[in-house]
């Protein structure tokens, strides 16, 4: 019999590719995505036929409960998050309502009424805030925005959860990852696709930019979505693990790889403006993975290169743009 999982936030980046890699290990998958008057699916219409979709929303504890009794997934990962830090500044409330409650939703409908169904929580790089890199699973947490906090909630409630019911449920912390499917208000997105109207000639704007001194650490989002099921597939006392490339850049080196991966040389200043209202209220300055445990407990590690991920990326911007433009 196929196992079944559910993928909150299955129309996200990180969740497409994870869809992807259960079909391929012959589950049958289910998605939650929420009802809108325009659909975004464009990730996975490719696999469209292949899942099963429900019209859900993390803010809502009865919907949650009626797709899980419904579905009875051997397997949830919890993906979905109103993930946009300087948005979390803009509206907190929401964003805890839901990456923390609905976190807490998910779980207790688990702890009550399905105990075997393994639950995976997507946690984040940004609980460090500005503890000394590098971060690994004993760093201690200093969230410095709302997404942040609420995601900090999220973290301990899996881990409380996990060890008050006996649950299988494991937090996976993952630092900055990135794809051609990276949501085009995230600054590595942004970078890719103002580089790629560049070159065909579709702008003569500056590319618009905040904080280029915030160091991150990237992978690609494929990578991740292995690593968050080998997570899924522990034996005995379950555990949380990080993952990250353990390799950080800052977002300036970023752009000058971009740049010279995609054969614009020269001055990069003289193409770029710097606005602060792109700044957050309070940065995160240094971020970068020590996934030792990830390596040595699960046999996890990164694929790609950020030039790999960087030319996919404007590879993958030049040719959509070339396609829309005909």
């Amino acid at each position: 019999m196929k196992k079944k999982a559910l993928i909150t936030g299955i129309t996200g980046q990180t969740g497409s590719y994870l869809a992807e890699l259960l079909l391929e290990k012959g589950y049958e998958v289910h998605g939650l995505i929420r009802r809108s008057s325009l659909i975004k699916t464009d990730r996975i219409d490719h696999i469209f036929d292949k899942i099963t979709l429900h019209y859900g929303d993390m803010t809502d504890g009865m919907n949650l409960m009626n797709i899980m009794l419904m579905v009875k997934p051997d397997e949830v990962y919890n993906l979905a998050a109103q993930s946009h830090v300087a948005v979390s500044f803009e509206m907190p409330e929401y964003t805890a309502n839901a990456d923390a409650l609905g976190t807490l939703r998910l779980l207790e409908i688990i702890a009550t009424h399905m105990p075997s169904t393994k639950f995976y929580q997507a946690s984040t790089s940004e609980l460090y805030g500005e503890s000394p890199a590098p971060q690994n699973e004993q760093t201690p947490f200093q969230p410095r925005s709302p997404y942040a906090a609420a995601k900090l909630y999220a973290f301990w409630l899996t881990k409380t959860y996990r060890e008050a019911y006996n649950i299988q449920a494991c937090n996976g912390i993952l630092f900055n990852h990135e794809s051609p499917r990276r949501g085009e208000t995230f600054v590595t997105r942004k970078i890719t696709q103002w580089i790629a109207k560049y070159k065909l000639g579709l702008t003569n704007e500056p590319l618009v930019l905040g904080n280029l001194y915030a160091r991150r650490d990237w992978s690609h989002a494929k990578d991740m979505a292995y690593g968050i099921w080998l997570m899924m597939q522990q034996k005995g006392q379950w555990q949380d693990y990080v993952l990250g490339s353990g390799i950080s850049y800052t977002i300036e080196e970023f752009l000058i790889k971009a740049f010279e991966i995609a054969g614009i040389y020269g001055d990069y200043q003289k193409l770029i403006k710097i606005d602060s209202k792109y700044k957050r209220p309070l940065e995160v300055n240094y971020l970068k993975a020590d996934f030792t445990k990830a390596r040595e407990e699960l046999g996890w590690q990164p694929t790609y290169t950020l030039d790999d991920l960087i030319k996919e990326m404007i590879d993958h911007d030049v040719k959509i743009l070339s396609t829309n433009t005909r």
